[in-house]
């Protein structure tokens, strides 16, 4: 039944995507050619509606330029979460076609770790909760590290269930479902819900979830030559590590080896980290896929750590770090006029240490017109110069061309890949 509910709904998505799509044309990047030639790269009307909504000017007339396309494959657009997470389940075999349908060259696996130390592919180690169906399997909820508490009068309900609950088999039975929870929920079913606005459970009808052999497998066969960008998720506080003697080096060691026991050439995989060790074992270890390592960084998020973060990042490409992965409120900064958006100090010191930036996450926010009264994560340093959603390649661009980042995630992988191939933009590992 998974098989089957799941492809209908990948169907429904593919079809309304597919609006004058035009046939595959090859990649602006330059990576090679094995796509089938009636493979469709399909856009869909969010890209049209971002230009629509702009102000009249230069970006907006060359982005109307390229309405037609051609558009293709390129490594510039990095499926976050998959690529299609804006209305289809994260980290499922759905959203990672869903990402490849839209044209993302390189797309993600979040890798946790389960009870029997299998690598399935997770946001969260410990998000089960909300983004599957967990609490719906007794046998499977009675196992979680907090079990599901209902919402009374004085307390919301709760619940946490990690993938180390429970074993590598016992995950890929799950569905995966669109992140979200009801806090009112007097019920497991009720609390299913609570996805947010902006989003969707149109297609949230049992996605796949894959492990880390999976993904690999499946990436590899999509047409287009696709690459791969595994994080290793670092354990979080309910999850000690060593985990029953399993130390994070060997958690480090076994997500890289899952890559050669799949043949995969070291040139096709970005390997993340937030912590810094995981990315220093990689290059000291596994010299040929360190070197596009990336360490993702969000240490600036504490105000008083800001200057620390920018000053470090000589240091980091000194030792050997070639690429760094912040969020978009790090690289964008706000002019005197608290109109014009510019880069960041933090993008300018970057730059100049000759550090590659890849950065996370677009289209993970709500409308534009929203971003300053929700404070929104990713436009923090922005937020008094957005306000609608033409500015969304506004603020691309800035990175795309102005600051030169490699690369962005997106959970709506159209948006970003219209753009890369509107300018021409090289993705990771094409300088």
């Amino acid at each position: 039944m998974r098989t089957t509910i799941s492809t209908i709904a990948l169907t429904a998505l593919l079809v309304e995507l597919a609006v004058a799509a035009p046939t595959y044309s090859g990649h602006t990047d330059r990576i090679p050619y094995t796509a089938k030639d009636d493979y469709y790269i399909s856009l869909g009307p969010r890209p049209y509606y971002i230009i629509q909504n702009m102000t009249d000017g230069p970006l907006k007339q060359k982005l109307e330029s390229c309405e037609n396309g051609p558009f293709g494959i390129t490594t510039w657009s990095i499926g976050h979460r998959g690529g299609g997470t804006l209305m289809i389940p994260e980290e499922s075999v759905e959203s990672t076609m869903a990402g490849a349908r839209m044209g993302a060259g390189i797309l993600e696996c979040d890798t946790a770790l389960t009870s029997d130390l299998g690598l399935v592919c997770r946001h969260s180690i410990c998000d089960l909760h909300t983004t599957t169906d967990i609490l719906l399997r007794p046998e499977l909820a009675a196992k979680c590290h907090t079990p599901f508490s209902p919402a009374n009068a004085t307390h919301a309900a709760t619940a946490l269930c990690c993938t180390t609950d429970i074993t590598k088999d016992e995950f890929m039975s799950l569905c995966s479902k669109m992140d979200g929870s009801n806090s009112s929920a007097t019920t497991p079913a009720a609390y299913q819900h609570g996805v947010p606005f902006f989003r969707t459970e149109l297609y949230d009808t049992c996605a796949q979830p894959m492990s880390l052999d999976s993904y690999i497998d499946l990436v590899d066969s999509l047409p287009g030559y696709r690459n791969f960008t595994p994080e290793l998720k670092t354990p979080p506080s309910q999850v000690p590590m060593p985990f029953k003697g399993y130390t994070q080096a060997q958690y480090a060691r076994d997500f890289m080896q899952t890559f050669i026991n799949h043949g995969i050439d070291p040139s096709r995989v970005w390997p993340q980290s937030f912590t810094p060790a995981d990315v220093y074992l990689w290059l000291n270890e596994y010299p040929a896929f360190g070197k596009q390592a990336v360490f993702l960084d969000e240490d600036g998020d504490d105000p008083a750590n800001w200057t620390t973060a920018v000053n470090r990042l000589p240091a980091l490409k000194a030792s050997g770090v070639n690429i760094i992965s912040p969020p978009i409120n790090y690289l964008l900064a706000v002019a005197a006029d608290n109109k014009t958006i510019v880069p960041s100090d933090y993008a300018i010191t970057a730059k100049n240490a000759g550090l590659d930036i890849i950065a996370w996450s677009f289209e993970r926010s709500g409308p534009l017109t929203r971003v300053k009264a929700d404070d929104d994560y990713y436009y923090t340093s922005i937020a008094d110069a957005v306000h609608y959603d033409g500015q969304l390649y506004e603020v691309l661009d800035i990175m795309g061309r102005d600051i030169g980042i490699k690369g962005m995630f997106a959970d709506w992988s159209a948006t970003v890949t219209y753009y890369a191939n509107c300018m021409d933009l090289k993705g990771p590992g094409n300088n």
